[in-house]
């Protein structure tokens, strides 16, 4: 993290936006974020291997290999969330964090605060879903 003091922070509508404190707080938050996934596919491995497969029942072998899918399907998604935290931090690196895609315009803080990855304004995003709405009806 930079030697800026986050302790406490929330970026504020009210300041300029995507200044260095706030570039600090949502690098902050999106290394913490690919952090516990990290930590969470540590843990999943290791349940793995520690998993017996031995399970003379035929219902909870089943269930088991169940929970296993289950759990491997969501690393995965997990796994492809890492490469879109990964692709946000350097957007910070380049100076073009925060700033729709389409537009250029500025993302917005409380959209970034819930959805950190964002590379569309609200506005865009809507339009891109309809688009793709119209597309999928044809």
């Amino acid at each position: 993290m930079s030697d800026l003091d986050l302790n406490g922070y929330k970026p504020a509508a009210n300041e300029e936006f995507m200044n260095a404190k706030q570039k600090a707080y949502f690098r902050a938050k999106l290394e913490a974020w690919k952090n516990e996934i990290l930590d969470g596919a540590k843990m999943t491995i290791g349940n793995l291997r520690a998993e017996s497969s031995n399970h003379p029942d035929l219902v909870d072998r089943a269930s088991a290999e169940s929970d296993k899918a289950l759990e491997l399907r969501t690393r995965d998604r997990q796994r492809k969330l890492i490469s879109k935290i990964d692709a946000a931090i350097r957007r910070i690196d380049e100076g073009t964090y925060g700033y729709c895609d389409d537009t250029g315009e500025p993302i917005g803080i409380r959209r970034l605060e819930a959805r950190p990855t964002a590379t569309l304004s609200l506005e865009a995003q809507e339009r891109h879903e309809r688009n793709e709405r119209v597309v999928r009806d044809d």
